[in-house]
């Protein structure tokens, strides 16, 4: 059974950073594309920062510039370094690897908040 954990979340001051981390386990993420994605109450579910499996990123306009997507195969993981963080990125991050569509997984989210 595959199995996304996310860690790294919690509470940062505006202007400040976090390191979100991915945790994968029963399967290799090689052939994945892994994402991230983050939703606040009452709000659809947004794409944040994507990495392919040949390693091509792509970043939502609201965040380029300030986080970086990357992963690790060799230890199957994969993070997002949050710079410069604003009240906005508010938001629980939810960790997504695909592959197909039999081959579609989520982790359980992880809360990020920034405020002073």
């Amino acid at each position: 059974q595959v199995q996304l954990v996310e860690s790294g979340g919690g509470l940062v001051q505006p202007g400040g950073s976090l390191r979100l981390s991915c945790a994968i386990s029963g399967s290799i993420i090689r052939g994945y594309a892994m994402n991230w994605y983050r939703q606040v109450p009452g709000k659809q579910r947004e794409l944040v920062a994507a990495i392919s499996s040949g390693g091509s990123t792509n970043y939502a306009d609201s965040v380029k510039g300030r986080f970086t997507i990357s992963r690790d195969n060799a230890k199957n993981t994969m993070s997002l370094q949050m710079n410069s963080l604003k009240p906005e990125d508010t938001a629980v991050y939810y960790c997504h690897a695909w592959r197909d569509l039999k081959n579609d997984y989520w982790g359980q989210g992880t809360q990020v908040t920034v405020s002073s």
